[in-house]
């Protein structure tokens, strides 16, 4: 079973002629987390390299005024920055992890990563590939919420779903843009007062998709 599901999920491994990754492989345990469950927190030990199979596990710090502010996502195909750079560095998590959704994935106990980064070049290679480009993404969030109106905060994350309909909730929205509910809930009344949007109960539809580009690029007179 596990077999199948390497080839599914990361099938450049199954492919690798390569004894040191095929013992990592072996040894990876399959877990299955429910939704809601912390994974990691501040201070804790970092005994295991994840990669995802399948759900969804947000990572995000408290701010100094109690917020919630999210990090990054880790999803399926996807490992996690932080637990990299923890095992990389011999670091204790500074951050929390809870699961989003159900959660299936491989968990590597952290002597066989450091075993498989020492003497398997392509485990070495997937790593720090995966590691730069997770770290990218994370500046890139971080800069979003950095600068930037609350107007084009909220564009951004209106726009960076797969459709025109975002299933979330204005406490979820309110995460992604390190704001609070009532702030995102006022103006999404306003967007959807200019016509951009339509509010559902339980979804928000895009209606003008080229109104919220332009709040994002600072040129919209609202």
């Amino acid at each position: 079973m596990q077999l199948a599901l390497w080839k599914q999920n990361f099938p450049e491994f199954v492919n690798q002629d390569d004894k040191v990754l095929k013992q990592l492989m072996d040894s990876a345990v399959l877990v299955n987390l429910p939704a809601g469950q912390q994974v990691f927190y501040p201070g804790k030990i970092c005994e295991n390299y994840l990669l995802m199979l399948s759900g969804s596990v947000k990572a995000q710090i408290i701010s100094a005024d109690g917020r919630e502010v999210l990090l990054y996502h880790v999803r399926a195909g996807d490992s996690c920055v932080l637990t990299t750079s923890c095992l990389l560095g011999d670091n204790r998590y500074p951050a929390e992890g809870f699961t989003e959704t159900e959660v299936k994935a491989f968990a590597i106990p952290a002597p066989v990563f450091h075993r498989c980064l020492g003497y398997s070049a392509f485990f070495r290679e997937f790593v720090f590939r995966s590691f730069s480009s997770r770290l990218a993404d994370v500046i890139k969030r971080m800069e979003a919420l950095s600068f930037g109106t609350v107007d084009q905060k909220l564009a951004r994350v209106l726009l960076a779903g797969q459709s025109g309909t975002i299933h979330k909730t204005h406490h979820e929205l309110a995460l992604e843009m390190g704001s609070v509910r009532e702030v995102v809930s006022r103006h999404l009344k306003r967007f959807e007062s200019y016509g951009w949007l339509s509010m559902k109960r339980g979804s928000i539809e895009i209606v003008d998709a080229e109104a919220l580009k332009q709040v994002i690029a600072g040129s919209s007179e609202h």
